[in-house]
């Protein structure tokens, strides 16, 4: 099973998506949290890290990234363990770096989120932004469901 990390950058209640080339194989002409493959020996953070400065030209602040949810996606033959997290302090400018893998970064109000690939993160996006303190308020349960994009339950945390 492959494991993926995504960011998800948020200012000014706004959040940073990266549109996905059509010639993709996996997940085309979709709007995404940036992000990618976990290399061996990596944390999910470090991945966040050189994953959000390969595709955006950005540095993560220390200690203002928080962990959304983490989910399993993809077809049942080919499945992924994806995890996304919540970035609120960077360094430089999102920039478009890999115009091999998107041809268009946007920043979307809440309210008006395309539909990504992996459902549950707009649900676990839609309530961190809800959350106080900016604190995780969602975890996923994984319930894989043959071919489906993504799958899972979002259970509150007490």
């Amino acid at each position: 099973m492959h494991e993926v990390v995504v960011g998800a950058l948020v200012r000014e209640g706004r959040v940073l998506l990266a549109h996905r080339r059509p010639d993709k194989r996996a997940y085309p002409d979709v709007w995404e949290l940036p992000g990618g493959l976990i290399e061996a020996g990596e944390s999910e953070l470090e991945a966040l890290t050189r994953e959000l400065h390969e595709e955006l030209g950005v540095q993560i602040a220390t200690g203002s990234a928080s962990h959304l949810c983490r989910l399993t996606a993809g077809p049942a033959e080919e499945p992924a363990l994806l995890s996304a997290w919540l970035v609120r302090d960077w360094q430089g400018t999102p920039a478009n770096v890999a115009p091999e893998e998107h041809d268009g970064l946007e920043w979307f109000e809440l309210e008006e989120l395309p539909p990504p690939a992996h459902v549950l993160v707009r649900t676990a996006l839609v309530n961190a932004f809800h959350s106080r303190n900016g604190q995780r308020a969602w975890e996923t349960l994984d319930m894989l469901k043959s071919g489906t994009r993504s799958a899972g339950v979002a259970v509150r945390l007490k």
